[in-house]
């Protein structure tokens, strides 16, 4: 049973079990991100005199990533508002507004592996390098994999208008690409700030 102040995307009893999934499967990735994290800290230090997080981390750099991937997260927030007013354009436009800085930060973060490499750091340079490498890689493929989901669902929401469908599929998009956003926030802390004052 549901009310009239129900969001839209719970309004049939699919969509919340297709949401209520969609947190499971989160949480089946953040046992994958904290696996990548533990591999990392126990690999940090092990540079095999390649070069550390010290030499080869840039702070402006990673700062405009930080910066591009959370405000996308609030743009993305902003979208979903948009939808649960039923408002197409404006969630058409913050969800385009979201995918082009979610591309800067990847056009940001090849930038970055490719100093790093032209640096000396590798997959294969260290211990280090390759968990670093490792984590970064898998966090910059679900955002890849979370700009083409998105686009998909916007053509589909050009085609069929905010249903309960295409709300549902969107929020479930909406909550992947936070939690993208919360690991990003342990990264930049963890990987990079922490890199840089070791």
């Amino acid at each position: 049973m549901t009310s009239q102040t129900t969001p839209l995307e719970y309004k049939s009893h699919q969509s919340q079990m297709n949401i209520l999934g969609f947190w499971v499967f989160l949480g089946a990735e953040i046992v994958l991100f904290s696996t990548l994290f533990a591999s990392y800290f126990i690999l940090e230090h092990n540079t095999a005199a390649g070069p550390s997080g010290q030499d080869i981390f840039i702070l402006k750099d990673v700062l405009i990533e930080t910066f591009l991937l959370l405000t996308s997260s609030f743009t993305c927030g902003l979208a979903i508002h948009s939808m649960r007013n039923h408002d197409k354009k404006g969630l058409l436009i913050w969800m385009i507004v979201t995918l082009l800085l979610g591309a800067g930060f990847l056009y940001m973060e090849i930038n970055e592996f490719i100093h790093y490499i032209h640096e000396g750091a590798t997959i294969q340079t260290s211990g280090f390098t390759a968990a670093f490498f490792t984590l970064l890689g898998t966090h910059g493929a679900h955002v890849t994999f979370g700009v083409f989901w998105i686009i998909m669902l916007l053509i589909q929401l050009v085609r069929r208008g905010i249903t309960e469908k295409t709300s549902s599929k969107l929020f479930i998009a909406s909550l992947y690409w936070h939690f993208l956003d919360v690991v990003w926030i342990f990264i930049f802390t963890f990987v990079y700030l922490k890199g840089m004052v070791m």
